[in-house]
């Protein structure tokens, strides 16, 4: 019976779920040790796995060597390891893609400068950052047209020498993609960009679904309709905004559907707009389960800078598309609910929900 007990104590701890898929993105946030054994592991740790029932959890590697238990040789616990040099080397690609914005080099270089594999060097960045080598890469080129276009009073075609680009081919290519609109439209303010809404009634209040060309761009929650129109004006000025007609009512359904129920997911496409870093925060958030929460440091550790919490708590607040990128599963390392930007009691709400 003890044993028993034990054992599905163990299983449901949400750390053993870390333990048992290896998850990278643990290490650091506690260590296990084995009775039976008698060391201490990283959750990524290779070593075969052990029984539930002979694991215990700690907090750092201090508290499970105080408990008697010794580290594990192959996963170095105690010691920077693993984690720390793949976050090297990670730091060091991104360094090298920031040098090179204009020209960035392809995957199987940046490959060989970390020393690995293309596709060990693609997982491991995309594990680190929360997005793979090119999106970082087209992020840091989309930061150097808005800084380009928004920063000066010339024209569009200086702007494209400004930005580091030897062609007005290739910046008009690149700009359509990593901007959502033309650069002329841009530097207006997002003149001319076509964008539907439509605003309903849901269990948290009115919700605003809006689309661009490129996918639902923002989903706004609120007390009244008015607030949400205006708060869609701010995010784009120049746009042409237009309530959406009967054709629209199945994007309306949708989102409406995602704010009842967040654990059925959204399959819609989104036209996610933000900063590298934001992007590299949403990312990571996406990948919380419905009915699971995250602290901000540890969402910080996640998307691979472990001292910007403020930074991370800024991109988490500055999210246009609620529920769809789920920044209401953040709360305080104390486990308090903190800030949302649709309110606290929603942020309780959709917990609530998703908790059952």
């Amino acid at each position: 019976m003890v044993l028993t007990t034990a054992r599905a104590l163990t299983e449901e701890d949400p750390r053993w779920r870390a333990v048992a898929a290896r998850d990278r993105r643990q290490d650091g946030a506690f260590v296990y040790a084995v009775r039976t054994t008698g060391v201490y592991c990283r959750p990524s740790c290779p070593a075969r796995r052990a029984k539930p029932e002979n694991v215990s959890f700690f907090a750092g590697p201090a508290q499970a060597a105080l408990a008697g238990f010794r580290p594990c040789r192959r996963c170095a616990p105690d010691a920077g390891g693993v984690a720390e040099t793949a976050a090297a080397r990670v730091a060091q690609a991104c360094r090298t893609l920031e040098a090179a914005a204009d020209e960035p080099p392809g995957l199987a270089a940046l490959a060989r400068e970390a020393g690995l594999s293309a596709s060990r060097f693609h997982r491991l960045f995309r594990s680190v950052t929360g997005v793979t080598p090119k999106a970082y890469a087209d992020g840091l080129r989309a930061a150097r047209l808005r800084e380009v276009l928004g920063g000066r009073a010339g024209s569009v075609t200086e702007a494209i020498y400004d930005a580091g680009f030897g062609s007005s081919g290739r910046f008009y290519e690149a700009a359509d993609r990593l901007l959502g609109m033309t650069p002329s439209q841009y530097r207006a303010g997002g003149a001319g960009a076509e964008i539907r809404y439509a605003v309903a009634d849901c269990w948290l209040g009115s919700v605003l679904a809006a689309q661009s060309e490129r996918g639902v761009c923002a989903i706004l929650l609120g007390d009244a309709p008015e607030p949400l129109l205006a708060e869609l004006r701010g995010r784009f000025p120049g746009a042409v905004l237009s309530e959406a007609s009967e054709d629209f009512a199945a994007v309306t359904a949708r989102v409406v559907a995602l704010v009842e129920r967040p654990s059925d997911g959204f399959d819609l496409p989104l036209d996610i707009r933000g900063t590298v870093f934001q992007q590299r925060v949403w990312a990571a958030l996406a990948a919380v389960p419905a009915g699971e929460t995250v602290s901000y440091a540890e969402l910080a550790r996640r998307t691979g800078a472990p001292q910007a919490v403020r930074a991370v708590a800024g991109a988490c607040a500055a999210n246009a598309l609620a529920v769809a990128i789920p920044c209401h599963r953040v709360l305080r390392s104390d486990g308090g609910l903190s800030g949302y930007r649709w309110g606290a009691d929603r942020k309780r709400a959709l917990l609530d929900r998703e908790r059952g």
